[in-house]
C-alpha cells in the first residue's frame, strides 16, 4: 500500500462499521465510547484496510479509461500479458492478519508504512510450485506510535489449474 496517511474520521468509522454490520456504539456514540475502556470513539477491525482509498494508484481502484479489474463480460477487464505458454498461473490473496499494539481512534492520522514479508514454497498437486509472499504493513499515528500492523499474503501458482 502506497497512501502515506490517512485520516481517522468520525464518520468513516461509522460508515466502515455499517457496512460490516457492526452497530456497536464504540464505533459511533462519543459519549458512549467516552464511558468505555478506549475512552473515545475507535475504529472496527479491519478498518486499517480502508486507507487503500486514499492512494490514488491503489491497483483495484477504478480508472477513467482504462478497463476495471472485475468489470465486463468476464472475470477481469485485465487482460494478462503473456497467457500463451510459458507459466503464467494466478495470483490470490491467501490470508491476512491483523495485530492491534492500540486501538485506532477518531483523530488519528495514520501513516502505513510497506515492506515485504517472508517468502516460501509448497508443491501444489494440480498448478505446479505454489509460492507464497507476505506483504507487512505498518501503521503509526502522528506521533509515530505503531497502531497495527496488518500481514498479508499472497500466493502465485506456476501454471494454471488443469480443469481436467
Amino acid at each position: 500500500m502506497a497512501v502515506g496517511s490517512f485520516p481517522v474520521e468520525a464518520g468513516h468509522v461509522m460508515m466502515f462499521a455499517r457496512s460490516v454490520g457492526d452497530d456497536n456504539q464504540i464505533y459511533y456514540d462519543a459519549d458512549y465510547a467516552a464511558a468505555t475502556e478506549c475512552g473515545g470513539v475507535v475504529a472496527p477491525p479491519t478498518f486499517v484496510q480502508a486507507s487503500a482509498q486514499f492512494d490514488p494508484d491503489y491497483f483495484l481502484r477504478p480508472k477513467v479509461g482504462e478497463p476495471w479489474f472485475g468489470s465486463g463480460g468476464s472475470p477481469t477487464g485485465v487482460k494478462r500479458e503473456g497467457s500463451g505458454g510459458g507459466g503464467g498461473g494466478g495470483g490470490l490473496h491467501a490470508e491476512q492478519r491483523y495485530v492491534y499494539h492500540r486501538h485506532p481512534k477518531v483523530g488519528d492520522l495514520l501513516t502505513a508504512t510497506t515492506k515485504p514479508g517472508k517468502t516460501w514454497e509448497k508443491e501444489g498437486r494440480r498448478s505446479g510450485k505454489l509460492v507464497f509472499s507476505e506483504t507487512v504493513t505498518e501503521y503509526r499515528d502522528q506521533n509515530g506510535e505503531l497502531v497495527v500492523t496488518a500481514t498479508g499474503v499472497g500466493v502465485r501458482t506456476e501454471r494454471p489449474v488443469d480443469q481436467g
